[in-house]
């Protein structure tokens, strides 16, 4: 039987993804504008394809954080749900924050995929010279 303990206990773990998410976001964001600068000075197609693999990286970031988002406000339904009594539809919102999570996850482990390799390529042309 699900409790009030329960979607309360991801409060903490989501909140900590949250703030990941956001500091991945903020330093994307710093490093587009530091190669767009690059870019206005001297217009190479390297960059032009690191700002494009960036943006790529942005947008499932930002969706990392909807479903994350998402995810703990159907937690707080779940408690709120439970609060008044109806258990089923608690259990029913808990399992579709908890599938929002997983899915949040998800996209973080392919922004991960995606970073590493852009990292690869960058190692390689050090590599190659």
């Amino acid at each position: 039987m699900l409790t009030l303990t329960t979607p309360a206990l991801l409060f903490s773990a989501i909140s900590l993804l949250l703030l990941a998410y956001t500091n991945r976001f903020l330093a994307l964001a710093q490093l587009i504008r530091n190669l767009h600068a690059q870019y206005k000075q001297n217009a190479d197609s390297v960059l032009l394809g690191q700002i494009n693999n960036l943006r790529i990286r942005v947008h499932i970031i930002r969706y990392m954080q909807i479903l994350g988002i998402t995810s703990l406000l159907l937690c707080v339904l779940s408690m709120f749900l439970i609060y008044i009594g109806e258990t089923v539809w608690a259990e029913v919102i808990f399992g579709v924050a908890l599938l929002l999570l997983i899915a949040s996850l998800a996209l973080s482990v392919w922004e991960i995929q995606i970073s590493v390799k852009a990292l690869d390529i960058h190692l390689r042309d050090i590599e190659n010279k």
